[in-house]
């Protein structure tokens, strides 16, 4: 998956199993939060990932097209 994403990518993606806001994915990825936030809005505009917000908190999971590329589930048709 690294190849085909690019590790950073391919690392949030799977870590995104439960839905995590960016500074936990940053803690729990050792990366830089800028580095965190940008690889989120590729995903999230690749439609890999989807923002839900809770007044001043968003938090990211992964969408049915990421679970299918992760193989994880059949995107809804």
């Amino acid at each position: 998956m690294g190849r085909l994403l690019g590790r950073s990518h391919a690392t949030l993606l799977t870590d995104l199993e439960t839905a995590r806001t960016t500074s936990k994915l940053t803690a729990r990825n050792n990366l830089p939060p800028a580095t965190v936030s940008y690889h989120l809005g590729v995903l999230h505009c690749s439609g890999l990932v989807l923002r839900q917000r809770d007044r001043h908190v968003v938090r990211y999971r992964r969408s049915a097209e990421g679970d299918a590329l992760l193989g994880q589930q059949q995107p809804a048709r």
